[in-house]
């Protein structure tokens, strides 16, 4: 699979972002899970998930004024196919956000995005999902702590919780405390 070099990612994201600094938080943050997920490696393909760490968010840059934010990672699964990058490293981008949305999720609740299941369906997937749960682009952006990640599920549906703590076991929670010291982030 033909991937794009980290030099790459960098220049695209520092020409889609509308300002610099929109460019330093989110290549921040898409650094960061690309950290969490190189320490939380197994048998995934190495090079595919430092890819798609880095470009998980880049359909942030893509969003128009009021836009919904959920939309950031079709978006992003848009943008990388319009540039004739591998479907698999465009579908880490739409199949990331939170612990996965299904289809069912898109209708009941109403959601901005066409009906269809942007569930983690490789190992790939699921492993930069995961680490992206715990770095947030928040102001200030901070680190999160599995528990306080498992808190803020509650309000997304039953099913979320459970789903989180299944990757917690199959992952282990990452240290975060050098990350924390690094990047000046707080752990929450």
């Amino acid at each position: 699979m033909d991937l794009p070099s980290d030099d790459e990612i960098r220049a695209l994201h520092e020409r889609l972002a509308p300002d610099r600094a929109a460019f330093d938080l989110v290549w921040t943050h898409c650094l960061i899970v690309g950290e969490i997920a190189a320490r939380l490696l197994t048998d995934e393909d190495r090079d595919l998930v430092r890819a798609g760490a880095l470009l998980h968010d880049v359909g942030v840059h893509r969003l128009a004024p009021g836009e919904a934010y959920l939309r950031h990672g079709l978006l992003g699964h848009e943008l990388l196919r319009a540039l004739d990058l591998p479907e698999p490293l465009a579908r880490i981008c739409s199949h990331h956000t939170g612990v996965g949305i299904t289809r069912d999720d898109v209708l009941e609740q109403r959601l901005p995005l066409p009906p269809d299941d942007y569930v983690a369906e490789t190992a790939e997937e699921a492993l930069v999902m995961y680490a992206d749960k715990f770095h947030s682009k928040t102001t200030p952006p901070r680190f999160n702590t599995a528990t306080s990640y498992a808190a803020s599920l509650t309000r997304f549906g039953p099913d979320k919780a459970p789903r989180f703590a299944a990757m917690v076991d199959l992952y282990g929670e990452p240290d975060l405390d050098d990350l924390a010291r690094r990047y000046g982030h707080r752990i929450r």
